[in-house]
């Protein structure tokens, strides 16, 4: 593994590491991944709508879209390593020691605390997701007819890196003792999914309706 950041390393040696029987990057650095293409996605299709003729009367509008597209992109590329990050931590807690009650207990919380962290990063990745996809919605709207099919790439990139995300959060929530802290955890994505499903459909059908 490089003991670089991963969002630095090149397209095909994150690739490399992902195919690889290391457990880092996984699914939650893929769908990091995934959303912040998205998100570029979207802000490609803005800067491609700015300056253009027949589209002044957007302009503004498009220049809000791609200020909030490039936040998110960078918030999710450094997701990459947040995720990382947390599966290592959940990984080393179950290695501590338990030969004593005073382990046994000390591992027993070092393990909960770290599926919670495991949870919350990948529903913080989720929520990302969900901003790509309203983004998406208003690229697509009114964005440039000549790149209007890459908005609905881009709305199709984060709506999986949502769902995928959504995985990982449903792999470590059932496992923390605080069913309080999980139940709300998983209602809050549950929100995210049943808003961005439909959505994303839509924001798909719109452009489809615009390739003519």
């Amino acid at each position: 593994m490089s003991t670089d950041r991963i969002e630095s390393l090149s397209v095909q040696t994150f690739l490399d590491e992902l195919a690889s029987a290391a457990p880092t990057p996984g699914g939650g650095g893929a769908a990091a991944v995934m959303g912040a293409m998205g998100a570029a996605l979207v802000a490609m299709v803005c800067n491609l709508t700015i300056g253009k003729k027949n589209y002044e009367a957007v302009e503004d509008e498009m220049k809000a879209v791609l200020a909030a597209s490039e936040d998110v992109r960078a918030r999710l590329t450094a997701m990459i390593e947040d995720d990382k990050t947390a599966f290592d931590a959940l990984m080393g807690s179950y290695k501590l020691p338990k030969a004593s009650d005073e382990e046994k207990a000390a591992r027993s919380a070092a393990i909960q605390a770290g599926l919670a962290g495991a949870t919350v990063v990948p529903l913080d990745c989720a929520k990302a997701c969900a901003e790509v996809v309203r983004l998406s919605a208003r690229a697509a709207a009114v964005g440039n007819l000549n790149v209007i099919s890459d908005a609905g790439v881009g709305v199709l990139a984060a709506w999986a890196a949502l769902r995928s995300a959504a995985l990982n959060v449903h792999i470590n929530a059932p496992q923390l003792k605080d069913r309080a802290f999980a139940g709300a955890k998983l209602a809050e994505l549950q929100a995210l999914l049943d808003e961005c499903g439909p959505l994303a459909e839509q924001v798909h059908d719109t452009v489809k309706s615009k390739l003519g």
